[in-house]
């Protein structure tokens, strides 16, 4: 009797190691699952701060580089634009984190008047340079347009 015990014993124990090995790796690989992806322009450290007002359209491109998009909507403007988002797991969906749009307004001299860095803050567009939302109009619809194409990428 004890020959047919030992095997079976032997067997168990294969079993709660082989289970315990999977378990292992399983837990192993969850652990670091989570993924930050980065889409569009990257701000350089520092590169806002290089940009006076009154640089030229030439200086602007040789701080921030080619911009995303180009307007010509009441002036000519630079936007360039970014998205983070990250997922938990290979199987989770993407979850946006931050979205953002650098703008370069420039006068009719091609020389910069005004910069803003727009974000969503508590669901609204927010310019994090000047610390005000923008008010209605071409500008504000624009933005708005640009945040939901690349809430949908």
């Amino acid at each position: 009797m004890q020959l047919l015990t030992r095997p079976s014993t032997r067997m168990a124990r294969l079993r709660h190691g082989a289970a315990a090995l999977a378990l292992t790796l399983l837990v192993a690989g969850c652990g670091s699952l989570e993924q930050s992806f980065q889409r569009g322009y990257v701000v350089p450290e520092g590169a806002l701060e290089q940009i006076p007002l009154g640089s030229s359209q030439e200086q602007v491109l040789i701080v921030l580089g080619t911009p995303s998009t180009v307007a010509t909507v009441s002036g000519e403007a630079f936007y360039y634009i970014s998205q983070r988002a990250e997922k938990a797991a290979a199987f989770m969906p993407q979850k946006v984190v931050e979205q953002r749009v650098i703008a370069v307004y420039f006068d009719k001299d091609r020389r910069v008047a005004r910069l803003a860095d727009y974000r969503l803050q508590d669901g609204k567009i927010f310019d994090f340079v000047s610390r005000t939302t923008p008010s209605g109009g071409s500008e504000l619809s624009y933005l708005t347009y640009l945040f939901k194409i690349i809430g949908t990428q």
